[in-house]
């Protein structure tokens, strides 16, 4: 149980960081420092690489301890026809479950910090270019905390008002690229958890089925390059030419985050199928 609450924890902070990425691009705009930002959210952006990393192994622990479980109990031959490896296997796709659950309260948290994050990172940026580099920055914050206090009460805060304003106004970002974000977040979410699962389901194959997730993954990675991220970045560029208004930036990040929401409630809904499809795949190419 302490292992499943670690990789859930661990989980939720990947998905509130992912979240926060939306911020950055209003961030950009805001002080008209769109690579600085995208550069110094990379730092940020290794808590959640770090956390994935721990979070993998610790996950993959937990499905090969079901399976072994079920073939110390019954043994290697009968272990899917018995009751107790059912068992186990209800078990562990509750625990799964779980885990994406996670990930969607990490998402909410994520969304509900994104109007205190574009105004605490509208800050960080100008501090940067003031100090020079990270290094330094993360050194004067260490050795001057005041210094570093009274720099940043020269910013003003941004309203959270405006955000929830940006929920009332009528739509001026495209719908597809929306919708698209919803279907690769749930693909993303589920694409390791499925294939874990997978390999439960036909444990004597379950290294190739674990590795099926890399092409899972891979589909919702072209998808995001191709579709979302794309389009992304063409409203924050138009909204920096002044083309459009900041405003929609703002929308944006915010349905953004709204339908990444949606995507992890998504892979609640094609977890197991996913798991069944790569299970199929497994046993056609072996």
């Amino acid at each position: 149980m302490k292992q499943l609450l670690i990789v859930a924890i661990l989980t939720a902070v990947i998905h509130m960081v992912n979240t926060l990425i939306y911020s950055v691009r209003l961030s950009g705009v805001r002080t008209e420092r769109l690579a600085t930002a995208l550069s110094l959210f990379q730092v940020i952006f290794l808590i959640a690489s770090t956390a994935n990393l721990i979070q993998a192994p610790l996950m993959s622990s937990i499905v090969e301890h079901a399976i072994n479980n079920g073939i110390a109990r019954v043994g290697a031959n009968e272990l899917l026809d018995s009751s107790f490896y059912q068992q186990q296997l209800g078990l562990l796709n509750t625990k799964i479950r779980l885990v994406i659950l996670a990930g969607t309260l990490g998402t909410i948290l994520g969304g509900l910090l994104i109007p205190k994050f574009v105004s605490v990172f509208v800050k960080w940026i100008l501090l940067l270019e003031s100090i020079g580099s990270v290094p330094r920055m993360l050194l004067e914050a260490i050795l001057r905390p005041r210094k570093i206090s009274s720099m940043i009460n020269k910013f003003k805060l941004s309203n959270p008002g405006r955000f929830r304003d940006a929920l009332r106004e009528p739509l001026k970002i495209p719908k597809y690229f929306l919708i698209a974000n919803i279907i690769i977040t749930g693909i993303w979410t589920t694409g390791v958890l499925s294939a874990l699962y997978a390999g439960a389901l036909i444990p004597h194959y379950r290294s190739t089925a674990t590795l099926m997730s890399g092409i899972i993954n891979g589909v919702a990675a072209v998808l995001a390059a191709t579709v979302v991220d794309p389009t992304a970045a063409v409203i924050t560029d138009q909204a920096m030419r002044g083309v459009r208004k900041e405003a929609d930036v703002r929308q944006m990040a915010i349905y953004l985050a709204f339908t990444r929401l949606l995507g992890t409630m998504l892979a609640q809904v094609i977890f197991v199928p996913a798991a069944l499809i790569i299970r199929a795949a497994v046993r056609i190419i072996t």
